[in-house]
């Protein structure tokens, strides 16, 4: 019934930054308590966990990426966005949102219910 769309604009190649969005259908992003979470997954390694914006407006980001990262919520549009700055080759990945229940910084997938598709970002030297 939740379903979570990624969008662009992506990677700007002049700045180094990249800019996402999560649009939610099917549930609200202030009172279906869940945390709306991005997630990364780079060749040949795991899901690394970045940050989530709890339905409540809390925000958690991970330690490794909280200096460069910033999440928000646009409400009225039922979105969540995710910005990361000084973007380099080793941040190329594949970048998810999704929805779960648990207050966790988890890379079980299992703890999601619900994922985006997927956005392919490559960050060249």
């Amino acid at each position: 019934q939740v379903q979570l769309k990624e969008s662009g604009p992506g990677l700007d190649y002049t700045s180094q930054t990249l800019d996402l969005t999560c649009s939610i259908s099917g549930a609200s992003i202030t009172s279906s308590k869940y945390y709306w979470t991005w997630i990364r997954q780079a060749p040949g390694k795991g899901l690394e966990w970045i940050a989530y914006i709890a339905w409540s407006g809390g925000i958690f980001y991970s330690p490794f990426f909280g200096s460069r990262t910033t999440v928000s919520r646009e409400s009225s549009k039922n979105q969540f966005t995710l910005q990361m700055r000084s973007m380099t080759p080793e941040d190329t990945a594949v970048y998810y949102c999704a929805a779960g229940s648990k207050q966790a910084m988890s890379v079980n997938k299992d703890d999601y219910g619900w994922w985006g598709q997927g956005t392919q970002v490559t960050v060249s030297s």
